[in-house]
């Protein structure tokens, strides 16, 4: 009996464990349409199926880190060799078509919690994920930075009395990411300055394939909100890819640290770096539990790097200021030591007033009649004429002995 006891208790703490380790992987609270925004404003002027890839993508953070280091580990793959390898190596569908675009997926390890938080809600309300899409597109459009040109054709189409756009490559058979600061492209009318810039191109005619991750099986059916693969709404993997390691733990996203926070989207965080596709260095270690990814502070941006500048500039100037009475007072006083001496003690008696003791250094012209020479021959009598008041002692005596015999002590010695 103590031995089924004993077993039993055993099978309920293996329980408990899992029941923690699944606590810590449990999906965060469903993030709000304005945190949603926030979330997907780097990303949603992006091509519609390039968006469909990302958003599936995001559903398995763990792989997005795997991927990552796998083509760090393989850079010289290409072409239909790079997507056969990554079909090789068991990846889901959205990786195989992503691996053609390494700077994205760098830029999704990189902000590895914010697409974890943007799987975890596509993966629960799919519909919340495409309204905050088209939402945020309906303030590009209305601010002029959303429009058609040589790298992608934008079209306005009407689903239920609202507007509904939607964004394919201009060449089918060519991709440009678009590139742009989400405090900029959501809130300011058109003007001569470029907003929406493009990365390089990146052709796709490996993707047009029958393949069910080739391109055109990707993208988003916005009557229904929802997004689909493989011409067929998207529900989930049919063998999804299981990870060799699990060590990445969601973590809080810090939505008070980006733009867009509270609805302003005017409002520049201190150390933002919006998301871009940027190419890793060559050099890169690869994600894991001791590099972690994540925000890395900007030293080299040019906008943080000025600040730093002239703050050393200023510390220096204080300092000397303080110092300053003492060295011109010292100018004043060159032509003679003893002018020092007597405008000491306006220094001392101005510091009070820290404002600027420089105004009151014009009453210098005082230490002028300072070549005087008075105050030095004092030094030299002072030492002659102190032992005489030291014989006055001699008649604080007398008064000592006037009760008997004063005047016969005065007049011994006019006798003498």
């Amino acid at each position: 009996m103590q031995s089924k006891l004993r077993f039993a208790a055993l099978i309920l703490l293996i329980a408990l464990g899992i029941s923690q380790i699944s606590g810590t992987l449990a999906q965060a609270p469903m993030p709000t349409p304005a945190q949603l925004d926030q979330l997907l404003a780097p990303i949603a002027l992006y091509p519609d199926s390039l968006l469909a890839q990302i958003t599936t993508a995001s559903t398995n953070p763990q792989e997005i880190l795997d991927v990552s280091n796998w083509l760090q580990a393989n850079p010289g793959l290409q072409g239909s060799a790079l997507t056969n390898a990554a079909e090789q190596q068991g990846f889901d569908a959205a990786f195989i078509a992503l691996v053609n675009f390494p700077d994205v997926l760098d830029m999704m390890a990189e902000n590895i919690d914010d697409y974890a938080t943007i799987g975890q809600a596509f993966s629960a309300d799919q519909g919340a994920v495409s309204a905050s899409i088209q939402r945020l597109r309906n303030q590009a459009y209305a601010a002029g930075n959303l429009r058609s040109n040589q790298q992608q054709q934008v079209q306005v189409q009407q689903s239920s009395g609202q507007p509904v756009y939607v964004i394919q490559p201009a060449n089918p058979q060519v991709v440009y990411v678009p590139v742009y600061n989400p405090t900029v492209v959501y809130v300011r009318p058109p003007t001569n300055v470029v907003v929406v810039s493009y990365g390089p191109p990146i052709s796709i005619g490996i993707l047009m394939v029958s393949r069910p991750w080739g391109w055109m099986g990707w993208g988003w059916n916005w009557t229904s909100h929802r997004c689909y693969y493989n011409h067929t709404v998207w529900v989930g993997w049919r063998n999804p890819y299981r990870p060799p390691n699990v060590w990445y733990r969601p973590r809080p996203v810090p939505y008070s640290s980006r733009p867009g926070y509270g609805g302003n989207w005017h409002y520049r965080p201190p150390n933002y770096r919006p998301p871009a596709p940027v190419r890793p260095p060559a050099n890169r270690p690869p994600w894991g539990p001791d590099n972690r990814p994540g925000y890395r502070p900007p030293t080299n941006r040019p906008g943080t790097g000025r600040p730093p500048v002239p703050q050393p500039k200023p510390q220096p100037r204080p300092q000397p200021k303080p110092g300053t009475p003492s060295q011109p007072i010292a100018k004043p006083g060159t032509p003679g030591p003893g002018p020092t001496r007597p405008t000491t003690p306006p220094a001392h008696g101005k510091p009070a007033p820290q404002p600027r003791p420089v105004p009151q250094q014009r009453p210098a012209p005082q230490p002028k009649p300072a070549p005087q020479q008075r105050p030095a021959q004092q030094p030299k009598p002072a030492p002659q004429h102190k032992p005489a008041p030291q014989q006055r002692p001699a008649p604080q005596s007398k008064p000592g002995q006037q009760p008997k015999p004063n005047q016969a002590n005065r007049p011994q010695p006019q006798a003498n």
